[in-house]
């Protein structure tokens, strides 16, 4: 993946070529290069030297034809990962010894020069490595993480990251998008995470937070009038983390003015497809899938489904009406339902393989999972003797059949469901890596009620408009409502998402009241430089975000985000090469205003 500009521009005074871009046709020619000793052979009479750049790999013959005895001698002394300086004519390999693994594999440079102006003690993970050896451990790569990002892989994938960022540059740009900034040091509000904040040192007692999104004030740009806004944003969430999470991450953050949904799906479709192609993946559709949230719970149990299988969820839930059989009986006297998927071929797997899938459904929070499968026309399983013949019948299980079920409210049975149908997908071999589904999922309820409390939540962020429709149906039930909002799923990740917004300030300000923030002076101390640009005139707006970290993983096939990000951070939040974060000294902190309680890591007490 790797993209080199043009020869011309990366000539210095110190290097006339590049490593990797030397072909036949520089045959002839005397060159200067500068480069890290990746390998070193010496047979001898010869020493051969393999020279890394950014551009990849050249080797370099040191022969008493041509050398001199010093530089024969450096050579074979220097250390790997040294970096040198040499000069050379280029000459075309023997047709014997053509290496056709490496771009520069038809020439060598006959070094005349050599020079070692970064020797280079033992690094303390290879570099350089053989097909087949192990990778070094990631908290290894990590720690010395400027050997780590030598490895070509690691190269290729920022330079893609890199081609990734300017082609969405240029995208937004040519659609009349402004680039604009916003502050990194900004409010505290609440986003669905915790902030990260940072003490005032002029401001005794007063903290800044750095920004989840830029949310707030890419919809203050809307009500200054630019209304067409993007920005490559820095992100900041204090959450715990996964694999596909980071305490600071990137996104495409967009925002327009005088828009309806169908607008943003639209531009973010085209930008998809740019980078896509960008990346080499041409095989984009111009227009993506749409589903419904509510669908998307019912059929998949989740709201990124993954299309590239069917095993669809159903509702079996009118087989077991009125069976004695409480476990289901039970859950559906209890407002629940039972929903299953059934899986071709599932009535050969052991006691064992299910027993596995069971310990899925339960660590997703399902008390157990039902089974029936249907082998030489015969039904088997814990419930097939409470199933009448009506009722297997209505199961509708062809033979090799088996069915997987869950009794319990849809809160409970859709994710674990969701993860069965995931492992089941994954033992039927059904996932082809090579197949691309991208998909809508819109439609979002506007909230999420607690089932104990009844308070809602914001399913997105309090600032996304609800649908008009639903306002007007239940104008007294917001539970019901849906939101303006849409997600960008792919092959079951969600590359990003985004809503229309509520631009009028009466409507926001109701908002928050039923978010709990009821108070009009808490709604203007939390939210009042929001208020005060919507109450100025805002037109109607909205837009969306994109992951990018995530993006960038994906189209370079790495199987981390760790491996997208120069100089990431753990899943325990710790960046291993510089140490961070580390205790403050006392002196630091009373400067800012601050006293820590409880110990250190070296042990000192502070109050």
């Amino acid at each position: 993946m790797s993209s080199s500009p043009d020869k011309s521009v990366l000539s210095t005074t110190l290097r006339t070529d590049t490593c990797g871009l030397l072909r036949r046709s520089d045959v002839g020619r005397v060159v200067r290069l500068g480069g890290w000793v990746h390998r070193s052979r010496d047979l001898g009479g010869l020493v051969f030297i393999d020279l890394r750049d950014r551009a990849g790999l050249v080797q370099l013959a040191f022969g008493p034809a041509w050398s001199s005895p010093d530089v024969q001698a450096l050579a074979a002394a220097v250390g790997v990962e040294s970096v040198v300086l040499c000069e050379g004519e280029v000459v075309a390999r023997e047709t014997d010894r053509v290496n056709p693994d490496m771009g520069t594999g038809e020439v060598e440079v006959r070094v005349t020069a050599l020079t070692v102006v970064g020797p280079a003690v033992t690094p303390a993970l290879p570099v350089a490595r053989g097909r087949g050896d192990k990778m070094p451990a990631e908290e290894l790569r990590l720690r010395h993480r400027y050997l780590d990002l030598r490895r070509p892989e690691l190269q290729d994938n920022l330079v893609l990251r890199h081609r990734l960022l300017q082609v969405s540059r240029r995208f937004l740009s040519d659609h009349g998008y402004l680039e604009l900034e916003t502050p990194i040091l900004t409010k505290p509000t609440p986003e669905g995470a915790r902030d990260y904040l940072v003490p005032s040192r002029v401001h005794p007692g007063e903290f800044y937070a750095l920004p989840q999104s830029p949310q707030i004030y890419k919809q203050l740009f809307m009500c200054c009038g630019f209304d067409r806004y993007f920005q490559i944003a820095r992100c900041f969430r204090d959450e715990d983390l996964r694999a596909d999470r980071q305490p600071e991450f990137t996104q495409i953050d967009i925002e327009a003015s005088f828009i309806e949904r169908e607008d943003i799906l639209v531009l973010a479709e085209g930008l998809i497809g740019t980078m896509w192609r960008e990346a080499g993946r041409p095989d984009v559709p111009a227009h993506f899938e749409r589903m419904s949230y509510a669908d998307a719970m019912e059929f998949y149990g989740c709201d990124r489904p993954d299309l590239r299988y069917d095993l669809k969820l159903r509702d079996f839930s009118g087989v077991f009406a009125g069976l004695d059989f409480a476990v289901t009986s039970n859950a559906l006297a209890g407002g629940g339902r039972v929903r299953g998927l059934v899986v071709p071929g599932g009535a050969a797997w052991s006691r064992k393989h299910v027993d596995e899938l069971e310990a899925v459904a339960k660590s997703a929070g399902a008390n157990g999972l039902l089974r029936l499968r249907r082998a030489d026309g015969v039904y088997d399983g814990p419930v097939a003797k409470f199933l009448s013949a009506e009722a297997t019948a209505a199961m509708a299980l062809n033979d090799g059949d088996l069915a997987l079920m869950v009794a319990a409210p849809d809160r409970i049975s859709s994710p674990a469901l969701d993860r069965v149908r995931q492992e089941c997908a994954r033992r039927l071999d059904l996932v082809d890596d090579r197949i691309q589904r991208f998909l809508w999922v819109v439609d979002f309820p506007m909230f999420e009620q607690d089932p104990v409390t009844g308070t809602l939540a914001a399913v997105h962020h309090p600032f996304t408009a609800p649908h008009p429709d639903d306002m007007a149906a239940f104008p007294n039930d917001p539970a019901r409502w849906r939101a303006l909002a849409y997600d960008a799923v792919l092959n079951g990740t969600e590359l990003g998402g985004g809503s229309i917004r509520t631009s009028d300030p009466a409507m926001q300000s109701r908002m928050f009241s039923l978010l709990g923030i009821g108070d009009e002076a808490e709604q203007e101390r939390r939210f009042g430089f929001l208020l005060e640009g919507l109450r100025a005139g805002a037109p109607p707006h909205g837009g969306i975000a994109f992951g990018f970290d995530r993006i960038a993983m994906l189209l370079s096939g790495a199987p981390s985000l760790r491996d997208v990000i120069a100089f990431p951070k753990t899943t325990a939040a710790r960046s291993l090469y510089e140490g961070a974060p580390v205790a403050v000294p006392a002196d630091d902190l009373e400067e800012l205003h601050i006293a820590v309680r409880g110990t250190v890591a070296d042990g000192a007490p502070r109050e």
